[in-house]
């Protein structure tokens, strides 16, 4: 099985990324918190932790052997450049140094073009240069575009595409659901997509990317 670090574990969609990942044949979850109290959540779950804090030094984030990443990490518009854009950048090249075999980036659609958007502006900008940054590296990755986030029930169903016209919604539970299986070795390497609800089978949505 392979050691997936996922970074924002405890956010709305980071729980459900470590939930699909402990129920994987493939995968077991390292839950990067940023808090003491956190843990308990997840020891309660046998999932493994670590004490790591985005704004700081995030060496001690390797602390275990870590195959694959995933930053679904967010400071809510908080703290976008320490966190949203630095953190990223920092656990990125963390992971070059660690040799992770891939880097799967949660981002929004928008990030691409974060001047021609009328609100959260500042949030994509910081998502484009984490983003670009990645990139930018010889890391193998897969960013994940999705529109607005919604707590409505899976589907198991997107609309996916290099460049969406249609800025609609998605589950979390749904991208959840993407960006576990783009951990995948033949999925979705070196692209950049957007995703959206729509009437395609997750992986068949992400087969037709691939091939």
């Amino acid at each position: 099985m392979e050691n997936i670090l996922v970074a924002g574990a405890n956010g709305t969609t980071g729980k459900k990324i470590v939930n699909l990942l402990k129920e994987s044949k493939y995968f077991n979850p390292i839950a990067m918190v940023r808090k003491e109290e956190q843990i308990p959540y997840f020891k309660a779950k046998n999932v493994d932790t670590v004490l790591t804090d985005l704004t700081e030094n995030v060496d001690n984030a390797f602390s275990k052997p870590v195959d694959k990443v995933i930053f679904a990490a967010g400071s809510k518009g908080k703290n976008l450049i320490n966190v949203d854009q630095e953190g990223a950048k920092k656990l990125v090249d963390a992971s070059i140094n660690n040799k992770v075999k891939k880097f799967v980036m949660l981002s929004s659609i928008g990030a691409e073009n974060p001047d021609t958007a009328n609100q959260l502006k500042d949030y994509l900008q910081a998502k484009h240069n984490a983003d670009e940054y990645l990139k930018s590296t010889d890391l193998n990755y897969s960013i994940v575009r999705p529109g607005t986030l919604t707590n409505e029930p899976a589907e198991n169903k997107i609309e996916l595409k290099q460049h969406l016209e249609n800025h609609g919604e998605i589950s979390r539970n749904d991208v959840a659901q993407t960006l576990v299986r783009v951990l995948n070795d033949d999925t979705a390497n070196r692209s950049t997509f957007e995703i959206i609800k729509g009437e395609t089978l997750i992986g068949e949505a992400l087969d037709k990317l691939s091939n």
